[in-house]
């Protein structure tokens, strides 16, 4: 009967243990505010190498920090350095929708916003919603992503 007992107690927690481990939507969008913040300070070589750099200072719970080019080529990733030098613009998430399209247009037409889209969660395996922040600095668009709860 315990050994029941502390499954069910595990298996309550686990839940609640894994939403410790995500990070906020707010985080993300500081996380983008200090890359931008970076990029202006220490130049855009320099910022590109530290955001490509899963244990530097971009990356942040389950938030790293990615950089697109105007033109939607991959410059700066902070999980998956295979992705730079990468065309991004034919990207679709589960339901067909262009994200990367749609976050160099929210960055070109507003210089900063919300993009919403369904991505695998690596924690789970599972396509969730995602939300990224994304902000345009000189000829880059940053950005980091959450996943919402």
């Amino acid at each position: 009967m315990r050994t029941l007992a502390a499954l069910i107690t595990v298996a309550l927690l686990a839940p609640a243990a894994l939403a410790d481990d995500r990070a906020t939507t707010m985080d993300a969008e500081r996380l983008v505010h200090k890359a931008v913040e970076f990029v202006k300070s220490a130049g855009k070589e320099k910022a590109l190498a530290a955001f490509s750099d899963p244990d530097g200072p971009f990356t942040y719970r389950d938030l790293y920090i990615f950089a697109l080019d105007v033109n939607g080529v991959m410059r700066a990733h902070g999980r998956k350095k295979e992705l730079i030098g990468k065309d991004q613009l034919q990207k679709k998430d589960a339901e067909g929708k262009y994200y990367t399209r749609e976050q160099l247009e929210l960055a070109r037409t507003k210089g900063s916003g919300w993009n919403e889209y369904l991505f695998e969660n690596p924690a789970t395996g599972k396509v969730e919603r995602k939300v990224a922040y994304v902000e345009k600095v000189d000829d880059l668009v940053i950005g980091c992503g959450a996943f919402k709860p």
